[in-house]
């Protein structure tokens, strides 16, 4: 198989001791024009690569010591300036929890993939089959009868191989759950049933570790962000949960075509980036519903009195463990 190294010069006289790394970095970065005409110093991927092969270091940590020193990887350039080096730093030190990794997580993951979130946990025990190819991001021809979870390694590998990927083909209970999430920063819930979103919920709770919530059937969804003092999903299911027979669940019902999963999943991997790098508003005990069908969205309080604390930049960060 071709490498993206074929057809570039290679880099020679490379030092071998990691103290020497930025100044190679330095060496083989480049300055470019933007779009904007503004002047920007960047590192092409194939160099990057290259640094990383000779001294035994995964991408990931090229790119941090890139950001550090000013330098851009270059397949973030179009990032700018809605994302800066200093956000595109905490990306990359960042660590994000998915769990469920089909319809709703699979367009997570590709997502964070792309902004360069540094570490990806992926949390499923399933298997894909044909009728997860309606919809399901990581899932195609080739990939059918593979564990979702390693299928989400591959995939990453091929859109951005600086993001380490973590797999866990789990039965989620609430010890494997405790265990996963432990270090995370983030936890998205791309789960397809109550039972398993009030464990998550309360395994997150645990860690103090803010969860985005996703569920979605047919051409309606909805989206929460619960941070861990908040009264989370109990508001939504109850304290228990009323979890529905298979055959009569929303999504058995009504279907789940791809325009749904893409677009909760976007609004998801926006909510972990305003919770990541403090900015925005989260939707934060309240309820995010839509219908594309109808073309309508609404906000529903779930709590009397939270709507206007949901500000990331006010709130609780998200603590490292």
């Amino acid at each position: 198989m071709k490498s993206i190294l074929d057809g570039y010069d290679r880099v020679t006289e490379m030092p071998s001791g990691k103290g020497n790394i930025r100044e190679v970095i330095e060496r083989q970065s480049k300055e470019i024009t933007d779009m904007a005409g503004r002047k920007v110093k960047v590192l092409e991927e194939v160099r990057a690569l290259e640094i990383a092969e000779n001294h035994g270091l995964h991408l990931h940590e090229i790119f941090l010591e890139a950001l550090g020193a000013g330098i851009l990887p270059y397949r973030y350039l179009r990032n700018r300036e809605a994302i800066s080096i200093k956000d595109q730093i905490r990306l990359a030190e960042s660590r994000v929890a998915v769990v469920g990794a089909g319809g709703l997580g699979g367009n997570v993951i590709i997502l964070l993939a792309r902004l360069g979130i540094g570490h990806l946990l992926v949390i499923d025990h399933d298997i894909f089959d044909e009728t997860n190819l309606n919809r399901q991001a990581l899932c195609s021809t080739g990939s059918l009868g593979k564990a979702k979870s390693e299928e989400a390694v591959e995939v990453v590998r091929a859109i951005n191989p600086s993001v380490v990927v973590i797999p866990k083909r789990v039965k989620l209970d609430l010890s494997t759950a405790r265990e996963a999430l432990s270090g995370c920063d983030v936890v998205v819930d791309a789960l397809d049933n109550i039972k398993d979103r009030l464990l998550l919920d309360k395994a997150a709770k645990e860690h103090s570790i803010p969860m985005v919530h996703g569920a979605l059937a047919g051409f309606e969804g909805q989206l929460m962000t619960i941070y861990p003092e908040d009264p989370g999903l109990k508001l939504v299911y109850g304290e228990e949960g009323v979890e529905v027979e298979r055959s009569r669940s929303p999504e058995a019902i009504l279907g789940v075509p791809a325009l749904m999963p893409s677009l909760i999943a976007t609004l998801q991997a926006m909510e972990v980036l305003k919770v990541l790098l403090g900015r925005g508003r989260t939707f934060r005990n309240v309820i995010l519903h839509v219908d594309l069908e109808a073309g309508r969205s609404h906000e529903f309080a779930l709590a009397p009195g939270e709507r206007d604390t949901h500000d990331p930049g006010q709130g609780e960060k998200a603590p490292r463990s």
